[in-house]
């Protein structure tokens, strides 16, 4: 790839500057830092090829079992390994060199991919063998995704910070919406299908090794801890004793386990809308859409200081709107409300990241980015999961709407009860 896509960007972002009146997203990282550039670059990519499986994978265990539980159990084989590897894949990344166990989990991934594609050629047809390479596809996962968080505040001076979280949270927005368009065309493509779909991911961690091989030596801290359960714990202890942190986390789980209706999607199309299949793709895409937007329009992101009280107003509006969604008449306000849920989900995630970073010593950033990154893959899991129970007792509209009203009053409540982090405000971190 070389750096002729670097130097493109380059010139590309020295057009939109990254100033402080600009509403568009800062792009300061991009032009200022090569490192970043290239990371960034290359996360994108591999993003929207990792995009891949997630649409194959569900695919071909419905193909063959024929099953909405089968293909819900894929859930299953995600969740556990990365509840029980991701904690000590952070002890892990406090006591090593974390660009180098990039690499090292990076190279398993995409074996992980080759695999898919292998099975997926052979024809072989076991759910068994798809789940198991789900569960070591998401171990992997659990330890690259956590620790790539952490080298932002690495590149980047202090206040570029929330710049830099806001291009990240633009990589996951671009996957979000060009991946499963992509994966659709591929899958309907003759000679391509599903196979195409795996063979593109596996190549695209090519991008993710170009992002990663360049950067700068990001050795572990001088007296880091051994990786191990008493790691883990102090990671667990620091973040219980944060009124900030432990803030950024209930606001979360508030959002994750009581406002995603994701789960419900489904049965209100059937009810609301017939079950058009072309309007249930329109939900899940007018949510990317509207954090899309937000991405790309979050300039003044990184100028608001009460970082705190902004991520409980986000996780608010993210509630709201989808109690608005439950009772929407119509397809127009429907698809509305669920944008605006993207566009608030935008803003919770970045402020969520800078806050996360700006407190945490780098002896603990890997524990405490890890402990992040499960709470948002396990809060979003539970969080179908008690919409489906609810909607099934009640109605899903019922479901629906209440975990919105509940997600509003969950938050007036954090912030009632943790007045340190509705006060926290942006700051440089304590160990530049």
């Amino acid at each position: 790839m070389g750096e002729g896509l670097g130097g493109w960007v380059t010139g590309w972002v020295r057009k939109r500057d990254g100033g402080r009146g600009r509403l568009l997203v800062d792009v300061r990282p991009l032009r200022e830092s090569a490192a970043f550039r290239r990371l960034w670059i290359g996360s994108t990519l591999w993003a929207v090829g990792g995009a891949l499986p997630q649409f194959a994978v569900p695919l071909q265990v419905y193909e063959i079992t024929r099953s909405p539980f089968a293909v819900g159990a894929i859930g299953v084989a995600q969740v556990v390994p990365t509840v029980t590897i991701g904690l000590l894949g952070g002890a892990v990344a406090d006591a090593v060199d974390r660009r180098k166990l990039v690499l090292v989990a990076s190279c398993g991934s995409a074996a992980v991919s080759g695999g898919l594609a292998a099975q997926a050629f052979a024809g072989l047809g076991s759910v068994w063998l798809l789940y198991a390479l789900v569960a070591v596809s998401s171990s992997l996962s659990a330890i690259n995704a956590p620790v790539r968080r952490t080298f932002v505040p690495s590149l980047l001076p202090a206040d570029q910070l929330t710049a830099g979280l806001a291009l990240q949270r633009l990589t996951f927005q671009i996957m979000l919406t060009a991946g499963p368009a992509l994966a659709g065309l591929i899958t309907a493509t003759p000679g391509l299908g599903l196979r195409g779909c795996y063979l593109i991911d596996a190549a695209s961690f090519g991008c993710s090794l170009y992002g990663v091989a360049r950067l700068p030596v990001l050795p572990r801290t001088a007296g880091a801890a051994r990786p191990g359960l008493r790691a883990v714990a102090d990671g667990v202890r620091f973040i219980g004793q944060s009124r900030i942190l432990l803030g950024a986390f209930l606001a979360d789980l508030n959002a994750t386990i009581f406002g995603l209706p994701v789960a419900l999607f489904p049965a209100i199309n059937a009810e609301r809308f017939c079950g058009d299949p072309r309007t249930l793709g329109l939900f899940t895409a007018a949510i990317g859409a509207g954090g899309l937007v937000t991405a790309a329009l979050s300039g003044p992101v990184g100028r608001i200081e009460r970082q705190g009280r902004a991520m409980l107003g986000a996780v608010a509006i993210w509630g709201a709107a989808f109690a608005g969604f439950a009772v929407a008449p119509a397809l127009w306000l429907t698809l509305v409300m669920l944008a605006l849920a993207g566009a608030a989900d935008t803003f919770t995630v970045v402020f969520r990241g800078a806050i996360v970073q700006q407190s945490t010593p780098d002896g603990l950033r890997g524990r405490v980015t890890a402990a992040d990154y499960v709470v948002g893959v396990s809060g979003g899991s539970l969080g179908n999961l008690e919409a489906g129970a609810l909607g099934s007792l009640t109605s899903p509209v019922i479901s629906a709407l209440a975990g919105g009203l509940v997600t509003v009053a969950g938050a007036a409540v954090i912030g009632l009860a943790l007045p340190a982090f509705t006060r926290y405000q942006r700051q440089p971190r304590a160990d530049r």
